[in-house]
């Protein structure tokens, strides 16, 4: 199947062709069709297959097409979680929108508030957004959704799991009105959040899963390391930086104290090291991702804020130097190697705090992994084993009645011990925060990332 096959407009075909897709991708091949056909779509797929190509197509096309509902109204929106994905869309729909009419504009949480009134006042017919900033503006009237034609969810499952759930139920009452189509790109279906703003969002979905969200990245090779201690990784850290062959490499941590420590500690050494984290504003983040994206730096250091939606195609390298606490975020971080066809290594290193993850992560990915060595660096740690349940002695038949009942007491105490109940990786599980009063967004750093 090739992009002409679709019927697009000449000017997005002259488009396509300029920037070198050749043939869609399977998420574009299944969803693009039922997109054109003005149908509500919920579908999924793992990360860099081509899933922003996938609406940025059909929203175009619909636009060239037809009439708008409104002069004023914005006619696209597009929703991301993150202020780094929401950067990468943007800048992926200003190479079709540039020499046409059509206006598109970002606004973030984090940025002048001011500035973006300005912008939202020029009507512009693309909005790309985070939900907490966008629903502020919404709330104050900045701008209105009544003549929307096309609503976009991109990773729903992660604004849901950063607390959007309000947020986005105030976009879509906004624009509810039976002409508004919408669109719901998720990584998983089996996310029972999503399944139930699935109902109340869209109406009578066309349901696209492109393989599992546990299924294997054949252009990854995943290789994990046993460590000791933090010693025993930074020796190991420090073996890979001299030995592999790497044209980028992103290296992502447990917490903000050590992407700075170990990007000091890198620096000294006379790498080209860049470090972002949450405690940055976003000018320094975005200072900082489009120097390594230029390739200014050879080396990113990040926490999992950089785990989703970049689209960095000379990074060969992710290096786990923390597993992650939830095993999707696995998935997301090796995602970043291995794009547009590229081959890409993911080298993990696993301690004892790291066990109960790398646990996780096999019976997710539903696959089991052994181990390799480096000579001279081979750990004494050789894994955690499993805490056994405890049980109740049997007692005798001819045991009293008291005797019964105090042992039924005592095995209704008894807490079942699994991997998915004991605390995993480096830092301790947060709790999930409220989304905020729409109300009370603008008086703080809006949640997006963190």
């Amino acid at each position: 199947m090739l992009f002409e096959d679709f019927g697009l407009d000449k000017r997005l075909m002259s488009t396509v062709e300029h920037l070198g897709f050749a043939e869609p991708t399977e998420i574009q091949q299944q969803a693009i069709p039922v997109a054109m056909t003005g149908q509500d779509l919920i579908a999924s797929s793992k990360t860099g297959s081509g899933k922003t190509l996938a609406f940025i197509l059909p929203a175009m096309q619909r636009l060239i097409k037809n009439r708008a509902l409104s002069k004023r109204d914005p006619r696209v929106l597009i929703l991301t979680p993150t202020r780094e994905l929401a950067k990468q869309v943007f800048g992926q729909l200003r190479l079709f929108t540039g020499g046409t009419q059509f206006k598109s504009v970002l606004i973030l949480g984090g940025e002048n508030f001011n500035d973006q009134v300005k912008v939202l006042e020029k009507d512009p017919h693309f909005i790309v957004a985070t939900p907490g900033r966008l629903a502020d503006h919404l709330t104050k009237g900045h701008f209105y959704l009544n003549g929307l034609e096309l609503l976009i969810l991109d990773e729903a499952d992660r604004m849901l799991d950063l607390g959007f759930a309000k947020e986005l139920s105030l976009i879509n009452n906004k624009a509810d009105h039976r002409k508004r189509q919408t669109l719901m790109f998720s990584a998983t279906l089996d996310h029972a959040q999503v399944n139930e703003f699935a109902m109340q969002l869209l109406n009578k979905p066309k349901r696209i899963a492109i393989g599992a969200a546990h299924s294997e990245h054949k252009d990854i090779n995943k290789r994990f390391y046993l460590a000791d201690d933090l010693a025993h990784k930074q020796a190991l850290l420090t073996h890979f930086l001299e030995n592999e062959n790497y044209q980028q490499l992103i290296i992502f941590t447990a917490t903000r104290a050590d992407t700075q420590r170990l990007a000091t500690e890198l620096a000294e050494k006379q790498l080209s090291t860049a470090a972002l984290s949450g405690d940055l504003t976003q000018g320094q983040r975005n200072q900082i991702m489009d120097s390594f994206a230029k390739g200014q730096q050879k080396i990113l250091i990040t926490t999992d804020l950089a785990s989703r939606g970049l689209d960095l195609v000379n990074v060969s390298h992710v290096i786990n130097f923390d597993l992650p606490k939830h095993s999707e975020e696995f998935v997301h971080r090796i995602g970043r190697t291995g794009r547009a066809g590229n081959k890409g290594d993911a080298i993990s290193l696993v301690g004892p705090k790291d066990w109960l993850s790398f646990k996780n992560i096999e019976l997710f990915l539903q696959q089991h992994f052994s181990f390799s060595q480096v000579d001279g660096l081979v750990a004494k740690f050789n894994g955690l084993k499993a805490k056994k349940v405890k049980t109740a002695n049997k007692q005798p038949q001819q045991k009293t009645a008291n005797a019964k009942a105090s042992t039924k007491a005592t095995k209704a105490k008894v807490k079942k011990q699994t991997l998915f109940t004991q605390d995993a990786g480096d830092m301790p599980v947060l709790r999930r925060k409220k989304a905020l009063p729409t109300s009370e967004i603008d008086k703080q750093e809006t949640p997006e990332i963190d």
